[in-house]
């Protein structure tokens, strides 16, 4: 029995994925869902200047730098996003991100506004934006009390700096309204598969086209 030759696997260039949410519209949990399912996806470390807390892994949750070391990579352009945080550095190292994308991994980023604005100026072509809604102000208020992690004062402060974040939802690529976990979940998936095979990041597909008329 003849069999149709294989279809030839076409290698591609990773892709910069920053998930944006106010805090309590469900990003933590649908990164924590992406990264279980998806072993081409790695999640982007970044160095800080402020000491470890109980329980953080160096390498694994921050590479934690001196401020001299700091300052070194923002003035050497060494970092590809970086902001301070009351009188902390944080930023994200540019050399490995560069590596896993040739090696067609993607990256994923847990940043706000500001730090997508940053990778966006440098690194367009290879970000792709989703921005995490809470279906309703009232929800998000809810979800941040359920939590039990923050004082009323520490709740209402974050609902304030949630107006703040969501006024930035146009500059994203995708908008996803989290009022079903398994529902954005999926949205993710269909929104990274569609992604991965935009033109300019596969690898070798001009090559490929080319052979194919020169056949025919």
């Amino acid at each position: 029995m003849n069999r149709p030759p294989a279809s030839k696997t076409i290698a591609r260039r990773g892709l910069l994925l920053v998930l944006s949410s106010p805090s309590g519209a469900g990003k933590t949990t649908l990164s924590r869902r992406l990264l279980e399912r998806d072993r081409d996806v790695v999640m982007s470390v970044s160095v800080t200047t402020r000491p470890p807390r109980r329980g953080e892994v160096e390498g694994k949750d921050y590479f934690f730098i001196s401020r001299r070391r700091f300052d070194a990579m923002v003035e050497a352009g060494e970092l590809l996003e970086w902001a301070d945080v009351f009188g902390n550095g944080y930023g994200t190292p540019l050399a490995p991100v560069e590596k896993w994308l040739a090696a067609g991994r993607d990256v994923l980023f847990d940043i706000d506004w500001q730090g997508t604005q940053q990778i966006h100026a440098r690194m367009g072509d290879d970000l792709v934006r989703v921005f995490i809604l809470p279906p309703s102000a009232e929800e998000l208020r809810q979800r941040l009390i359920r939590r039990a992690q923050d004082s009323a004062t520490v709740v209402a402060k974050r609902m304030a700096e949630a107006s703040n974040e969501i006024s930035h939802w146009a500059e994203y690529d995708y908008v996803i309204i989290n009022d079903d976990l398994d529902t954005s979940d999926k949205a993710i998936q269909s929104i990274l598969s569609a992604e991965r095979l935009k033109r300019h990041r596969r690898i070798g597909l001009d090559t490929l086209v080319r052979d194919l008329r020169a056949k025919l």
